[in-house]
């Protein structure tokens, strides 16, 4: 149990397993014996010094500079701090929309694993899609605006893969088939959109030639 919970560290302990005997009186053609009873006890005491010590170790992180040859100033390093990556900020979007890693209700464990794995990729489409995105944005020293609803004006210098998905949910291809022939409309882009993909490095075409048929797009 103390290996199991890596706690051997943080206790100190002393077993002691003397041997003593007890009378059993005879009975009909047995005679009175004397037989071993074993006996054990145990001592279990906290060491306080290790503990403490682990404790204030707990949360720890160790950084290491760029600019090995320079001593890294108090704000520059705060900054650097602030700013650095955390894999929990990507993780706790599996917990809400709008990927919602909720209790699933499958057969076998081998479906839950293949639904954990490709919810494991759709967050990495989301990240590198922000990824994508900030980086111009950062190195031009730029902002975004119109993601936000009802607040076309607001700017933001780190748009995220949830905003930038929402502009793209009221796009819509019908398909109408009537006869021996398929009529395909493809909902126009706005300008918004045309930003939003030239920002991801794609031209326009990615986009209608989803629908060649279609020569007016609604």
């Amino acid at each position: 149990m103390v290996q199991r919970h890596r706690v051997a560290d943080f206790l100190w302990r002393r077993s002691d397993q003397p041997t003593t005997t007890r009378r059993v009186r005879a009975y009909r053609a047995r005679p009175a014996y004397e037989p071993p009873a074993p006996q054990a006890t145990v001592e279990v005491r906290v060491a306080a010094a290790a503990l403490a010590a682990a404790v204030h170790r707990l949360g720890g992180r160790l950084y290491s500079p760029k600019q090995p040859g320079e001593p890294l100033a108090l704000e520059p390093a705060v900054w650097a701090y602030r700013s650095a990556y955390l894999v929990e900020r990507s993780l706790g979007r599996l917990q809400g929309r709008p990927l919602s890693l909720t209790p699933m209700s499958v057969p076998r464990d081998d479906h839950a694993t293949g639904l954990r794995r490709w919810w494991s990729m759709a967050l990495r489409v989301l990240t590198l899609v922000a990824f994508v995105v900030r980086r111009p944005l950062a190195a031009e020293g730029a902002t975004f605006a119109g993601l936000s609803a009802g607040h076309a004006q607001r700017e933001t210098a780190r748009p995220t893969a949830e905003r930038w998905r929402e502009a793209f949910q009221e796009v819509t291809l019908t398909v109408v088939e009537g006869g021996h022939q398929a009529y395909r409309h493809l909902t126009a882009l706005s300008p918004l959109q045309e930003r939003m993909l030239a920002r991801l490095g794609f031209s326009s075409r990615v986009y209608t030639r989803l629908c060649t048929v279609s020569h007016e797009p609604l």
